[in-house]
């Protein structure tokens, strides 16, 4: 009797042995496998979809993570880019128009242009005076027309933050840290010079107005079909790029800068 249970025993403790073989040393799981797996089987045991991997990245434009009305800075401006009020949009891009169209085609003067306002302005204001007054046996209470103060030292300062913005950067890539952006600036300013050749600063202005009108929008609506060939003609850039530092850049002699800094 006693043989027969100790035969028992062992077969059992064979059993737990075995079992705890194959659970464990099949290789077909791993700690980690069970930390993976803990999440699926908690989503299962509450009755959830279990959660979905993340989306893989897509290339946007100059790198950007928001929405273009948040690149544009959002607000008003924005939505007049974008045309989410198109009276306001078209209106003003009419004005810039008829501003341009003056200047450049009727070539008026700024001083003439504002003489000849002020001159209307006047006229019509001094007519509509005397016959209120004529009719109505009082004269007429005209509006007074004041700037208000808050807008203006609000748009002072912006265009006090971009311009110190701009020397920032200016001062960086004259520094000499990335020789590659250093190249884009320069080219980039050379086509600026080149394009002042064939135009006044009005004319490219207004190109400019006119631009902003047109590019955020019509890219905000194709950006899916945008986005995916920018992206080739960036890595098509990088290529080249790269075989211009092989064959040019690298062979520029670097002044004995580093050297010193190095012995030092």
């Amino acid at each position: 009797m006693a043989d027969h249970e100790e035969a028992k025993g062992g077969e059992s403790l064979l059993d737990k042995i075995s079992e705890k073989i194959r659970g464990g040393g099949g290789g077909s799981s791993s700690p980690s496998d069970s930390d993976d797996d803990k999440p699926l089987e908690a989503a299962k045991a509450q009755g959830k979809a279990p959660p979905s991997p993340p989306p893989p990245k897509v290339f946007r434009l100059f790198g950007r993570e928001q929405p273009v009305h948040k690149v544009l800075g959002g607000g008003k401006p924005a939505d007049v880019f974008l045309w989410r009020n198109k009276k306001v949009s078209a209106g003003a891009l009419g004005v810039a128009t008829v501003i341009w169209a003056l200047f450049e085609l009727a070539e008026y003067h700024l001083l003439t242009l504002v003489s000849h306002c002020l001159i209307l302005a006047l006229a019509v204001l001094f007519l509509w005076s005397n016959a209120h007054t004529f009719i109505h046996k009082t004269p007429p209470r005209i509006p007074e027309v004041s700037i208000p103060e808050e807008p203006v030292l609000q748009f002072a300062s912006v265009l006090r933050l971009e311009i110190n913005r701009a020397f920032s950067v200016l001062r960086d890539i004259a520094s000499g840290k990335d020789l590659k952006k250093f190249l884009l600036v320069i080219a980039g300013l050379w086509l600026l010079s080149i394009v002042g050749k064939w135009c006044n600063f009005l004319t490219l202005f207004y190109i400019v107005f006119v631009l902003l009108h047109t590019v955020p929008v019509l890219y905000e609506k194709h950006e899916d079909k945008v986005d995916p060939f920018a992206e080739r003609a960036m890595g098509e850039l990088k290529k080249q790029y790269a075989v211009f530092d092989t064959k040019v850049l690298s062979k520029i002699p670097r002044g004995p800068l580093k050297d010193k800094n190095k012995v030092a």
